[in-house]
């Protein structure tokens, strides 16, 4: 039987030390927002194969307004696999629907041959995007309060204050690893982060479940002995779950890269494999032996309470 609680310092020092690349990195550079969060406006030109970004690049700065403004340059793949290049991406700060036409115009005026789909415009402003920020905070917030009241009543206290700790830091490693390598944050990570809260807490709930019939057999003494037995009997089945779990989203991965091409898409794939690997760490190695440490500090209390 592998034990987990003799080594569990091992699990909390490299989870501490990604916790500190995360801090270190959000104070550091932040989170490359999107236009969903930061706001401003994006023109999407779908061109022919060949053009030129420089001459892209001299239209956009003939407007004051994009001066310095983003260019990107949309890549996706043909089916046979070769990258191919689809266009051209301009990210400015917000601006109102005048400017936004004069630009429009200048830019059908340059390549007359852009249809209505292959000239799109995105606007979103202050505003809007502080609300959506506001709202997720909220999703949050209210999922955080039900998984407490969830846990406390099927279980005790102490097991949802150790799941709630293993799912703040799913979701804060999540964060800082698109906080390190600078990827786009929109609202499809929002629903990438909620769908990590559940899976995660799912998986910690069959450990917990396991902890709490075990436990009736045992002496108080022997924690220990049941958080690294509970952990061991469900080891296969979340390994299970999880690998099926990363298999799938794998295959989404590579349609959505090859065949689709949405950076959006692909952002929320790897949120969600992120999520998956650091779930199922945090419930086998952060959640069961941290409702341990929370147990066994509990005893050491009521032993230093006056009789």
């Amino acid at each position: 039987m592998i034990s987990f609680v003799r080594n569990r310092k091992v699990p909390y020092t490299v989870s501490l030390l990604l916790i500190l690349a995360g801090v270190i990195s959000l104070l550091v550079s932040g989170l490359n927002l999107g236009i969903d969060f930061a706001g401003g406006t994006i023109f999407h030109l779908n061109l022919e194969e060949g053009f030129d970004l420089a001459e892209v690049q001299e239209v956009a700065d003939s407007f004051p307004e994009l001066k310095g403004a983003a260019l990107q340059v949309v890549q996706g793949r043909d089916l046979q696999g070769r990258v191919t290049t689809e266009g051209v991406v301009i990210k400015s700060s917000y601006l109102d629907e005048g400017r936004r036409n004069s630009i429009l115009a200048a830019l059908r005026e340059r390549w007359p041959s852009l249809g209505p789909d292959d000239l799109r415009v995105e606007s979103v402003g202050g505003v809007i995007s502080g609300e959506l920020a506001r709202q997720s905070l909220i999703a949050f917030a209210v999922a955080i309060a039900g998984m407490i009241v969830y846990i406390t009543f099927r279980f005790e206290f102490k097991f949802a204050l150790a799941a709630i700790i293993a799912l703040l830091h799913d979701i804060f490693i999540v964060i800082a690893i698109f906080s390190i390598f600078k990827i786009e944050v929109n609202s499809p990570f929002i629903a990438a982060l909620l769908t990590v809260f559940g899976y995660s807490v799912n998986d910690t709930i069959v450990i917990f479940d396991r902890i709490r019939e075990n436990i009736r057999r045992k002496q108080k003494d022997e924690y220990g002995a049941v958080v690294d037995q509970s952990i061991n009997q469900s080891l296969v089945r979340t390994l299970n779950t999880s690998l099926t779990t990363l298999i799938v989203l794998l295959a989404l991965l590579v349609g959505f890269y090859y065949f689709i091409g949405s950076f959006d898409l692909i952002a929320f794939v790897v949120a969600l494999l992120i999520g998956v690997v650091v779930g199922t760490y945090s419930s086998v190695f952060i959640a069961a032996p941290l409702w341990l440490d929370l147990t066994e500090l509990q005893a050491r209390r009521a032993r230093r309470r006056p009789a």
